[in-house]
């Protein structure tokens, strides 16, 4: 990836809000985190967690534009078993210490 490409990356807030009861979230939480453990592998996801109360959850990603992440989202096993959705926010960090370490964090392409 050039440096300009990697420059070009935006980050992402994925608020995760689950549509059914949590026993139905949880037969497919095992998939869903597999899903998450190959974002994390390729760089795409930075940090992830539950929502307290456990209503869903948030992902911190940066990918090259929204149509990019769009497409990972679509693919958590989540999604695809209809027990979840997705709410997309593109940000970019400011102020506060870690600022522009996140803007300047490695990242690479998205996997599914």
């Amino acid at each position: 990836m050039s440096a300009v490409q990697e420059h070009n990356k935006q980050l992402y807030v994925l608020s995760v809000t689950y549509l059914v009861d949590l026993t139905e979230v949880d037969r497919h939480l095992d998939a869903h985190r597999e899903w998450l453990d190959k974002n994390f592998a390729s760089g795409l996801f930075m940090v992830s967690g539950p929502q307290v109360p456990r209503r869903g959850g948030v992902i911190l990603a940066r990918a090259n534009d929204e149509p990019s992440i769009t497409e990972v989202v679509n693919k958590d096993p989540f999604v695809r078993a209809g027990v979840a959705r997705y709410d997309i926010v593109a940000f970019s960090p400011t102020r506060g210490p870690y600022a522009a370490q996140l803007m300047e964090a490695p990242a690479t392409t998205a996997v599914s």
